[in-house]
């Protein structure tokens, strides 16, 4: 009698567990604006910098470097704030997400302002990028932490997590779409290198071409950039009450009624001796870094390595259209082939399209052709890490079932060593733009700017990629692992409510 009684509280359990489409939906959408306004700032704002605020190369390095440091470093600091909070009638990390947003949107606007002096452009950009950066994480790592709080049902979390990442390549697409379609109506200026047209004076001949130019255009450009800005703002906030409307915190789907706090500096040093954590981020460190250079390089590449300066906001469309329509393809393949199969076929399938962008001459048709490929292994890259990450705060629980509360850490140090390191890449790979010569505004690059785009968004990443999927063979959790997981974090639920029921019947019976 006690297995059946026991199955069918465990069936009930269930029942009371799963989520509806709508509160999926809403939770989905709360994922949309990081990924929109990350999207518009990975792929537009290093060629805003040098084309449209006119920027050195060196400065824009300093600005991308920086702000991206100063993100990652903002991570660790939310999760440890997010530890410390308490519990308000709205959760524990709705009020984060709530009071950040305003903020966040007039910080995110000010980016794209060309501020009117003469001195002090690049502390404008690095002040407002890196408040940005420290606002969208203060909505970002507890959205992500939110994920362990929605339900205790590992399949539930799994398919929000499907919901989550098909809303957020969307998110790409719109911010790649709004960004790129409303910049790309208008025509930037550029001007003939002074090495092409025989001049030998370049900084006199630099000023008297720019004379020539329709000063007007670039003003038309400006305000195009804060056009797109206010209306992925506007976005922005509708995303993040939606959030709040459809989406309620269940403070005790993360937690076993036996846990016991421990403080966040014990917490962290537990979850970062916890070896599957590390293994995993390890693996994803690399292939996010090879996206993440691909990503910051690609409109370059296409303007002056391909050819493309009024094609590349289509190309750059292709590849997140591809991408969000073939997240519930590698939703099903994990489902059917397990994840880490999945991480294999899906992001080593973008190698040969790489491979093949940087060797074949410049066409259109095969450009949109990897284009597409890439977005499908760009899909793959985005799903994995977050739908593998739950599984691992579900092991590091059973091997510290007396240790509760450490979802935000789990989270926020991936996405804290992500970022980091993308943001020195990021930094370097700019830098290095400077060395080979770019020319700010330029029509066309000198060859040597060409190689080097070349080799940032096609050798780099391939081998980073390639990195990242060895290191992917030491990931202990497969299939089997993690279906042993699921069993025994469940059979330990069961058992500490079945204790705290005995315990409750026994009090009344006292009484």
């Amino acid at each position: 009698v006690l297995p059946g009684v026991a199955h069918a509280r465990s069936r009930l359990q269930e029942s009371r567990e799963r989520l509806s489409v709508l509160s999926k939906l809403c939770y989905a959408v709360g994922g949309a604006p990081y990924q929109i306004t990350g999207c518009a700032l990975g792929f537009f704002l290093q060629i805003y910098l040098l084309d449209v605020a006119q920027l050195d190369a060196f400065c824009a390095s300093i600005i991308l470097f920086v702000g991206r440091a100063w993100d990652a470093i903002t991570d660790p600091m939310v999760g440890f704030f997010i530890s410390k909070s308490s519990w308000t009638c709205f959760g524990r990390l709705m009020p984060w997400i709530i009071f950040s947003t305003p903020f966040a949107v007039i910080s995110y606007i000010l980016i794209w302002f060309v501020p009117d002096i003469s001195r002090g452009q690049v502390m404008w950009y690095l002040v407002f990028y890196c408040m940005f950066q420290t606002l969208v994480t203060c909505f970002h790592v507890p959205y992500s932490a939110l994920t362990m709080f929605i339900s205790r049902e590992q399949s539930e979390r799994d398919s929000a997590t499907a919901y989550r990442m098909t809303v957020e390549v969307l998110g790409t697409v719109l911010g790649t779409a709004i960004q790129g379609q409303i910049v790309g109506k208008v025509d930037t200026p550029c001007i003939e290198s002074p090495l092409f047209i025989g001049m030998t004076n370049s900084s006199v001949a630099l000023e008297e071409l720019n004379m020539t130019h329709d000063t007007g255009s670039l003003t038309d450009t400006r305000n195009a950039y804060m056009i797109a800005a206010g209306v992925i703002g506007g976005l922005y906030i509708l995303c993040a009450l939606i959030l709040w409307a459809g989406v309620r915190e269940k403070r005790e789907s993360s937690e076993l009624q036996s846990d016991e706090p421990v403080s966040f500096f014990q917490g962290l040093k537990l979850v970062m001796n916890h070896g599957a954590y590390i293994k995993l981020i390890a693996g994803f460190l690399f292939t996010s870094l090879g996206f993440m250079l691909l990503e910051g390089n690609f409109a370059l590449f296409c303007t002056y390595t391909l050819g493309f300066r009024n094609e590349f906001h289509n190309i750059l469309l292709a590849i997140m259209l591809s991408a969000t329509l073939t997240i519930p393809f590698w939703q099903w393949f994990l489902t059917r082939f397990g994840k880490k199969t999945a991480v294999y076929v899906g992001i080593s399938s973008a190698i040969p399209f790489l491979i093949m962008v940087a060797v074949l001459d410049s066409n259109l048709i095969v450009t949109y052709i990897v284009a597409v490929a890439a977005g499908i292994s760009v899909a793959a890259a985005f799903l994995l890490p977050w739908s593998m990450l739950p599984d691992v705060v579900d092991d590091f629980k059973l091997q510290h079932p007396s240790s509760h509360g450490h979802e935000a850490i789990f989270f926020s140090f991936y996405v804290f060593f992500t970022k980091f390191t993308s943001g020195v890449s990021l930094g370097i790979s700019t830098l290095s733009l400077d060395f080979a010569g770019y020319q700010t505004r330029g029509c066309s690059q000198p060859s040597e700017v060409n190689f080097t785009l070349k080799m940032l968004v096609s050798a780099a990443p391939v081998v980073l990629i390639l990195l990242g999927l060895l290191l992917f063979k030491l990931y202990p959790i497969d299939e089997e692992k993690r279906r042993k997981n699921k069993k025994a974090l469940q059979d330990l639920r069961e058992e500490s409510n079945s204790s705290s029921e005995s315990d409750n019947t026994e009090l009344a019976s006292i009484v």
